[in-house]
């Protein structure tokens, strides 16, 4: 399982932490350099997560038509090419086109590993691996922390530095994994209405928690640093802590197996609104506390999320997670563009507060992992 699981970390970090969320580390001096405005870069952050729903869209196709390995090589390919693009924009609209191209391999990678998890991992192994691979984007987290540190004025060669190491990541999932289509993918073609339909639940705790997580991740940092006036060194940090937490979504399948799916998001989506409103507080302990219960409630959810998605489709999970991830997606791509102009229009307190109520609307989804044969259901959401 390790052998694909270490490189499925790897890939997952750089799809997730340097091609897609990066940009919201180094938003303060790539806005300073390029003259974005709030709304500028909220237009920005909505176009990777667009992205994001695009690649997702594609991905089963991509899947049963390559094979899930080519479509990993895909990811990070354009995770190279989109970090090449940002670390050389000049201007809004090259920099938009190039976090839309390094958006794109974070919609193939979760897919791609999903199927990885069901065609080459034993039963009783494809949670742990699936929630393991995940926590990917809490590895990739900590590393670019302290590469903003060193190069916070230099945000371009942080960002060639991330392409280089995306290349070496790539590199490695290629020899690792092989090329070859791997006869066993499913070729029918689902429907995708009646999978619509099967997942609505799924799709619908998904949506709400894009919308709700985009301000974090877009505009944690310049809230740090506009509002509570945090040097450089201090809001790093705070991606530090977060990164660290994170990887405690390492452990998604073995905390559902203990108290459930339905528990576990109940349980995880409080801890991420919490986080969200706690950032609002002036206050040093309660900041870096949001930053640990955000980074923990993120990679455990979407955790959560891929086995929930496994669970209703167990013969092609990757349609599953491709579904609900594109729904999380939706979320980020509408949630970041609003919250960049509520930032703008009215001020950051009130746009975190906004978004941690609009979160706690998902504990009202119902939560049930039926599979298509109807062999399993968890109790409802609401009690």
């Amino acid at each position: 399982m390790w052998k694909f699981v270490l490189p499925g970390i790897a890939m997952i970090g750089v799809t997730f932490a340097f091609a897609r969320f990066s940009f919201g580390l180094f938003l303060p001096p790539i806005s300073q350099t390029l003259n974005l405005t709030e709304s500028n870069a909220g237009l920005v952050g909505s176009t990777a997560y667009a992205a994001y729903c695009l690649a997702l869209l594609t991905s089963s196709y991509f899947i049963q038509r390559w094979g899930q390995f080519r479509v990993v090589q895909f990811a990070g390919l354009s995770a190279i090419l989109g970090l090449l693009g940002i670390a050389f924009s000049p201007n809004f609209y090259i920099l938009a086109g190039s976090t839309f191209i390094a958006g794109l391999g974070s919609g193939w990678a979760s897919p791609a590993y999903a199927q990885v998890a069901t065609e080459s991992f034993k039963k009783r192994d494809q949670d742990r691996g699936n929630t393991w691979m995940n926590s990917g984007t809490s590895f990739g987290l900590v590393v670019t922390s302290p590469i903003a540190l060193l190069f916070t004025d230099q945000w371009r060669l942080a960002f060639i530095l991330f392409a280089v190491i995306a290349l070496v990541v790539t590199v490695w999932n290629m020899r690792v994994l092989p090329s070859k289509r791997p006869d066993s993918v499913p070729t029918e073609k689902p429907k995708s209405f009646a999978f619509v339909k099967q997942a609505k639940f799924l799709l619908a705790a998904s949506f709400v928690m894009g919308v709700s997580s985009s301000i974090f991740w877009t505009f944690s940092r310049s809230y740090l640093t506009s509002v509570h006036e945090m040097s450089a060194g201090e809001s790093v940090l705070f991606w530090v802590v977060m990164g660290l937490t994170g990887i405690i979504g390492g452990a998604a399948g073995g905390l559902i197996q203990k108290i459930g799916l339905a528990s576990s998001y109940r349980s995880t989506l409080l801890m991420m609104m919490l986080a969200i409103a706690g950032i609002t507080i002036p206050n040093s302990v309660i900041i870096y506390s949001s930053a640990a219960l955000f980074g923990a409630a993120y990679i455990l959810m979407t955790g959560i999320f891929i086995v929930w998605a496994s669970r209703l489709f167990p013969t092609l999970p990757s349609m599953g997670v491709s579904l609900s991830f594109l729904f999380l997606g939706l979320g980020q791509s509408l949630g970041s563009s609003v919250a960049g102009g509520t930032i703008q229009a009215v001020s950051y307190p009130f746009s975190f507060l906004l978004f941690a109520f609009i979160g706690l609307v998902g504990l009202f989804v119902r939560v049930k992992s039926e599979n298509s044969k109807g062999e399993e259901q968890t109790k409802s959401a609401i009690v």
